[in-house]
């Protein structure tokens, strides 16, 4: 189309141009998402010389058109040109980048770090790094935040007077009077620092860190500490005490709990990033300071890493820090007010098991885990019962199993059924651990119980629960103890039970094979199609279609074709219409 003459070559335009005008949103969206489409029947010279300009005179619309628009400019290089026209982009994205609603200037400037890749050192000083200062200096603070999310990208290749005057503008966007110009800045400090020289990173950066770090506001303070394990893993060791550890220690202790919470969420990464010797000194007293945080959330930010902490520690002194200073606190918090710090830690706890070894988990953890499991909130018990294997390998689970089976009991009859299909999930590992001889005594009637759950998503998974026993103890064991037990519901006076039945069989037949299924199942599913009611009828020709594949062709001709062509004449309409498809399916016809 760009290459036809005359008018034909401007259609694309004014169409997009119409459709940017019109009334209705969606319709200025949908030509948006299309804008590649237009640029290439432009071709790449209109494009830069229309499109483009034309772009950024009309950007007032709604902010979904925008976040469009953004997102689409930053795919446009080759559209353009490619790379030695990509400045072309610049002007309508810069505008982007100014807007008020967050999400469009985000895009925006994402698009604009996508693009500046593409610039080649001469352009990035010509034409993008004005772009950055212009941003950095503007009236508006969206600009300025925005400006935050660019340093980075052009400052490695651009000469070093252009360097300096990058690394003022931060300085300056730091120390905003805006609390939203600081914390754009705040978050980018990490980023920032990965990309300049060592040495400025110890005279520019680390001022900043502490200034912002010690911010009035405690969102741009939480931001710091964000920014400290960038920081902390570019320092030589030496200077980490005196430039970074301060600062860390005060944030550790900060008035603001979203500022601790930080600390507390970040806690795994910044113990790497400043070494064995300092995690000793310093971060063994402040974790100790987070697990008894007088806010929950902390406490429980904490409590989730207290695993991950622990595997962390010095080899040579792991046991004795984890013994003397964390398991004290570990054990204040497995009776904590608060349940969702108590379900964290139970989400971990199990884990210390493995670090610490067999005689210290009987003596010292088996207690915890005891008491967890007789605690009154469903989701600590869950979380204790679901990390179980990391115990079994340690100590086996047979020292758990008296209390164990309380706590399923009860978790089995909760009257939350999200609760209840919680542990339905973890039936077979637990099923695995125990052995045959303990799960038949005492679990498997939880496990036929559930099939008559008042609640469908219990009976089915329930019956697919079955399904994974029965591969874990083989089809002998599913003979003797669940396939009488599933085939005796056949007969419930509640048809809602009798449906379960043919689900349990459905889910069976392959795991118990031809055999089991042809003289015991199979019966009850043909009895079965003589049902009152017409949804377990349908049911039994889905589940003859199921079975039919298990059964040897003898089976399918003298027994399951007669009754099949009988339910293909059902009064019923869903009936006749699932016979059908069996017939079909098993290529009865």
């Amino acid at each position: 189309m760009a290459g036809a003459d005359g008018d034909d070559s401007l259609y694309p335009i004014a169409v997009l141009i119409d459709e940017l005008r019109n009334e209705d949103v969606q319709l200025r969206l949908n030509s948006i998402k299309k804008l590649s489409t237009i640029a290439l029947a432009l071709g790449v010279e209109r494009t830069r010389t229309e499109l483009l300009p034309f772009l950024t005179d009309t950007i007032y619309d709604e902010d979904e058109v925008l976040l469009a628009l953004a997102e689409q400019l930053g795919n446009f290089t080759m559209l353009v040109g490619g790379p030695e026209y990509v400045h072309c982009l610049l002007p309508p994205l810069e505008s982007l980048a100014t807007v008020e609603e967050t999400v469009v200037r985000d895009k925006a400037v994402e698009s604009l770090r996508k693009i500046s890749q593409e610039h080649s050192p001469v352009d990035l000083e010509v034409h993008f790094e004005p772009l950055v200062k212009r941003l950095a200096s503007g009236d508006w603070f969206t600009s300025r935040t925005s400006a935050c999310g660019l340093f980075s990208v052009c400052y490695p290749r651009v000469s070093s007077t252009v360097k300096a005057e990058i690394r003022q503008h931060f300085r300056t966007l730091c120390s905003d009077d805006t609390p939203m110009v600081r914390r754009a800045a705040a978050s980018k400090l990490g980023e920032f620092a990965k990309v300049l020289e060592l040495d400025y990173v110890k005279t520019d950066i680390i001022p900043l860190f502490t200034a912002l770090a010690s911010d009035e506001q405690d969102s741009v303070r939480l931001l710091a500490v964000e920014a400290c394990v960038s920081i902390a893993t570019l320092l030589p060791q030496e200077d980490l005490e005196t430039l970074v550890m301060p600062t860390l220690r005060q944030a550790a202790e900060d008035k603001s709990w979203r500022v601790r919470y930080m600390v507390a969420d970040k806690f795994s990464e910044l113990q790497k990033a400043v070494g064995p010797e300092i995690t000793k000194n310093d971060l063994v007293p402040a974790f100790q300071n987070l697990l008894k945080d007088c806010e929950a959330e902390v406490r429980a930010a904490a409590a989730n890493k207290v695993k991950e902490f622990c595997e962390n520690l010095p080899e040579d002194s792991r046991e004795q820090i984890i013994m003397t200073h964390i398991l004290p606190c570990v054990k204040e918090l497995v009776s904590d007010t608060n349940q969702h710090v108590k379900s964290a830690l139970a989400s971990v706890i199990m884990g210390l098991s493995t670090i610490l070894g067999k005689d210290n988990t009987i003596e010292h953890l088996l207690p915890l885990f005891l008491t967890q499991l007789k605690d009154e909130c469903p989701e600590v018990r869950l979380n204790i019962i679901s990390n179980l294997d990391c115990v079994n390998e340690v100590i086996g689970i047979r020292q758990l199993s008296q209390s164990l089976l309380p706590a399923i009991v009860e978790l089995a009859e909760d009257a939350k059924w999200r609760v209840r299909l919680a542990i339905i999930e973890y039936m077979p590992l637990l099923a695995g651990q125990l052995g045959v001889e303990f799960f038949d005594e005492k679990l498997n009637t939880l496990c036929m119980a559930w099939l008559i759950d008042h609640v469908y998503a219990i009976r089915e998974a329930a019956t697919s629960n079955l399904t994974k026993l029965v591969e874990k103890f083989g089809a002998e064991w599913a003979q003797n103890t669940i396939v009488p037990k599933v085939l005796g519901m056949a007969n419930d006076p509640n048809y809602l039970h009798r449906m379960t039945t043919l689900f349990c069989i459905n889910a069976l037949s392959e795991a118990c094979g031809q055999d089991i299924t042809t003289k015991q199942m199979l019966p009850v599913v043909l009895k079965m199609s003589n049902d009152q009611v017409a949804n377990v009828r349908f049911n039994v020709a889905k589940s003859l279609q199921k079975i039919g594949p298990v059964l040897d062709s003898n089976a399918l001709q003298t027994e399951v074709k007669p009754v099949l062509e009988k339910l293909a004449s059902d009064s019923d309409m869903d009936v006749k219409y699932f016979a059908q498809e069996a017939i079909s399916v098993l290529a009865l016809a």
